[in-house]
């Protein structure tokens, strides 16, 4: 076993990155430089076992098609421009261990930005609003339209920054992602029945954690950022200690995993 599968939680992976041919570099020599990235893992405990949201990629992606995933994407420059309101900000350590480790100019702001991208994402793809109700309406960032339509401004203060996985080179899309956790009960202002209006995923499912850790649905590291979650709530049932979070990358061919 590799020192870096020694380090990983029961039942994940030992290896996360994609043998999918469709997700390898078109061309050689081709450095693609990671963006940033923010994932959001919507826990629901309402029943006895806790479960997550996943939905399936369209078949045309060109990256992890026909997978199941947690919602999430690409920060747009928008994201940086989203106004919170008094208290809806990240937790104070979350936002010193998602700048901890990169370069100067991933400053807070920027950091803020990926968990918004995560919120966006979540809305567009799931058609669920991570926020809070607004006594009054208010125009927030284009590509927010939705939110102000119904009301409800972002609230980023119940999300958990839990792991972060930089994709490995050669592969057609590269991202540098932020993984966010909250509970449904606590975080979701409105859901739609008919999910996100870019239907970017569909069979959207709510997946028991410890079903999700083995299914062979579910990328590599998506199951591995999973695992994390189930060892971390063993201990951390209500996601509210100050914990480190594991950081997922490769150096010279070799899968690392830090903690931040």
């Amino acid at each position: 076993m590799s020192d870096f599968a020694s380090q990983l939680p029961k039942g994940a992976p030992a290896d996360p990155r994609s043998t999918d041919p469709k997700d390898a570099t078109q061309g050689k020599g081709r450095a693609i430089r990671p963006r940033d990235a923010g994932t959001l893992l919507v826990l629901d405990r309402s029943a006895k076992d806790v479960r997550v949201l996943v939905g399936k990629r369209h078949g045309k992606h060109a990256f992890m098609a026909n997978r199941y995933v947690f919602p999430g994407g690409r920060t747009d420059p928008g994201d940086s421009r989203v106004p919170l309101s008094e208290g809806h900000d990240l937790r104070a350590d979350d936002l010193k261990k998602l700048t901890a480790g990169t370069v100067k100019r991933f400053t807070p702001r920027r950091a803020t930005a990926t968990a918004l991208s995560a919120v966006r994402e979540t809305y567009e793809e799931a058609g669920l609003f991570i926020g809070k109700r607004a006594s009054t309406e208010r125009f927030l960032a284009a590509g927010w339209e939705a939110f102000s339509d119904h009301g409800i401004v972002p609230d980023l203060s119940k999300l958990r920054f839990i792991a972060r996985a930089i994709t490995p080179p050669g592969r057609v899309r590269r991202f540098d992602t932020r993984f966010f956790a909250c509970w449904r009960d606590e975080a979701v202002a409105h859901e739609l029945p008919e999910g996100g209006p870019t239907q970017e995923l569909s069979d959207l499912t709510w997946l028991p954690i410890e079903e999700a850790v083995g299914s062979d649905n579910l990328p590599g590291i998506t199951r591995i950022i999973v695992a994390h979650l189930v060892e971390r709530l063993q201990t951390d049932s209500d996601l509210q200690r100050l914990v480190s979070v594991p950081m997922h990358f490769e150096r010279r061919g070799d899968m690392v995993l830090e903690r931040l």
